[in-house]
């Protein structure tokens, strides 16, 4: 709208002085006009210029397979395994479950390096739902001691998961239960497995790892993150150290770090005339266990991942052994098996699609979960049992080690 006109002549006024002013500004005007137009211009070049590259740099950002594959919903079901992250049991951003694709999938991607840990930006939270695969082949070795079946046949093996970091637990079972390469009169190792580290020192970790393994040589590591959630793919690596490394053994144990084991019991019961050489899994045996749908629990497993009600039947994670020819069928049935996040029902699985089932062990009262109490004559007789910490390893091993009769 224009100035309102009035009968005096101050308005008058007052519109001309404003038309003249407009009239001044007018070459002002355009001049800043083209100049405006200009930064425009060259605005959109450089627009044009960064659109044509910013695809190959978002590719090399760690996060995008996540969110591809979260976006464009692949049917992968037979090697992918599915996590989601609900406020309540958020992986920390370090400890991201990472994507290790088979090499016919993207030829050309740049690998991480062996010796340097794969990291995630600390700047990008780990929402919505996380892949990674679970077939074990998948994954390779970057710390080895394939040798120590290449020389002696192990009557069994030992086979425990513990975090990169856990020295202490690891120095325990060498002071204990993993300490005698003869039990029996049979030839006993014990190995450990380990991933990669999540922790924001994972560099030292890693360094200290391998300087342990040149004082011990019994450390086997492959290049998964080491978390809780990818237990699944910890046990499958073990299976397939244990069907490619060592494929003499008699038996194989996965056994875990925080565990009592009394080692000599475990080998007295193997050695007896009726266990099977073939196809036998055994441990404390789990029948018809509900799947746990609570968001809140440690052992949430959604239905996506595992629609039925119940598993099948499998033995506790804490310790089982079986004989060396399954580690092999394991590892190649799983690729036709969605895996999910409990590793020991997951066996289980296997076992069911292998047409198989586990075996009640000869003396199921051996095998003990958690104790109230130690107790020497109870430790003298048990195979496993489930501890508090290292240290309380040491201290009933000695114990229970000590001259005189136990009851």
């Amino acid at each position: 709208m224009g100035i309102k006109e009035t009968s005096s002549g101050g308005s008058g006024l007052k519109r001309q002085l404003i038309e003249g002013s407009h009239r001044q500004q007018k070459p002002s005007f355009h001049f800043s006009f083209k100049v405006l137009l200009l930064l425009c211009i060259v605005v959109i070049i450089l627009c044009c210029i960064l659109s044509s590259s910013s695809r190959p740099w978002w590719e090399s950002f760690p996060l995008q397979e996540h969110y591809e594959k979260f976006f464009n919903q692949p049917n992968q079901d037979n090697l992918t395994l599915r996590f989601w992250a609900y406020p309540t049991h958020r992986v920390k951003t370090n400890e991201i479950l990472q994507i290790k694709e088979s090499p016919t999938e993207r030829p050309t991607r740049p690998t991480v390096p062996p010796t340097v840990p794969p990291t995630v930006p600390p700047t990008v939270p780990p929402t919505g739902i996380q892949y990674h695969q679970a077939y074990a082949r998948n994954y390779h070795f970057i710390m080895d001691n394939e040798e120590v079946c290449k020389t002696t046949k192990p009557f069994l093996v030992l086979m425990v998961p513990v975090a990169p970091h856990d020295v202490a637990a690891r120095d325990a079972i060498r002071q204990t239960w993993g300490k005698d390469r003869k039990v029996q009169g049979e030839v006993v190792f014990t190995l450990f497995m380990l991933g990669y580290s999540g922790r924001a020192d994972a560099g030292q970790v890693q360094e200290k790892v391998k300087q342990e393994n040149l004082q011990h040589h019994d450390l086997i590591q492959s290049d998964f993150m080491d978390t809780y959630l990818n237990l699944t793919i910890k046990t499958m690596v073990i299976m397939e150290w244990l069907a490619t490394r060592c494929p003499t053994a008699a038996y194989g144990m996965k056994v875990d770090s925080d565990m009592f084991l009394n080692i000599d019991n475990l080998v007295i019961m193997l050695q007896k005339p009726g266990i099977p050489k073939k196809e036998y899994l055994t441990g404390m045996l789990m029948w018809n266990r509900p799947v746990l749908r609570s968001k809140n629990s440690k052992w949430y497993v959604p239905v996506e991942m595992y629609p039925r009600n119940t598993y099948p039947t499998y033995t506790l994670g804490m310790g089982y052994i079986f004989s060396n020819d399954l580690p092999g069928k394991f590892v190649e049935v799983s690729k036709s098996i969605k895996p999910f996040n409990i590793e020991d029902a997951y066996i289980g699985m296997c076992m069911e699609k292998l047409g198989l089932a586990p075996t009640s062990p000869p003396n199921p009262s051996q095998f003990k979960a958690y104790i109230t109490k130690y107790n020497r004559c109870e430790f003298s007789k048990v195979i496993t049992y489930i501890l508090g910490s290292a240290e309380e390893l040491v201290k009933y091993w000695t114990d229970l080690k000590k001259p005189g009769q136990p009851c």
